[in-house]
């Protein structure tokens, strides 16, 4: 089985992608660090702006699902379960569904969300409240095959989990879903 996990900036996807990593056994494939690998390639700095750029230069460059289908090349050579995180395109939903995958998304408050990437200080996060706001709504939809659209994708998936409260109730979710 193939998951593609989708969701909001600091919802848990890594948290959920953690959790059937350790207790299902999923391989995990990053389109974050795929992506990094590229910034550093191109000594650009590494922050989500780099992020999305990079990303949008390869989708338009090699197709609208081209990160993604790269993973999947990958992911699909496993023989356990394995999770392609982090799904942000319609190109790559399309694509992930095409080949058999399901979609999971991930959402919670947005000022929870605000609170756990500055607890978690990636390199990509140090943002204040109001550059992530303008961050996520560019991110969220977008009328480009190529481009981000969080929300579109979200409305694509087949399982969904709000994650507003505790870690607990997170995993009771996760294994309450036919995976």
């Amino acid at each position: 089985m193939i998951i593609g996990i989708t969701g909001t900036n600091g919802a848990g996807k890594g948290t959920v992608v953690d959790y059937l990593v350790q207790k299902k056994h999923f391989a995990h494939y990053s389109v974050r660090e795929f992506l990094l690998e590229e910034i550093r390639r191109r000594k650009i700095p590494e922050n989500r702006d780099s992020l999305r750029e990079v990303a949008n230069d390869l989708r338009k460059a090699h197709g609208p699902a081209y990160v993604i289908q790269a993973l999947y090349e990958e992911a699909s050579k496993q023989e356990a379960g394995t999770i392609i995180e982090s799904v942000r395109t319609i190109g790559e939903a399309q694509f992930l569904k095409s080949v058999g995958a399901v979609l999971l998304s991930v959402d919670a408050d947005r000022k929870i969300r605000y609170e756990r990437i500055v607890q978690r200080a990636q390199v990509t996060d140090g943002v204040s409240f109001e550059e992530f706001c303008i961050q996520e709504d560019r991110e969220m939809a977008s009328t480009e095959i190529w481009d981000m659209n969080v929300l579109g994708v979200m409305q694509m998936c087949e399982f969904k989990i709000l994650n507003d409260s505790t870690l607990e109730e997170l995993h009771a979710q996760i294994d309450a879903l036919p995976l």
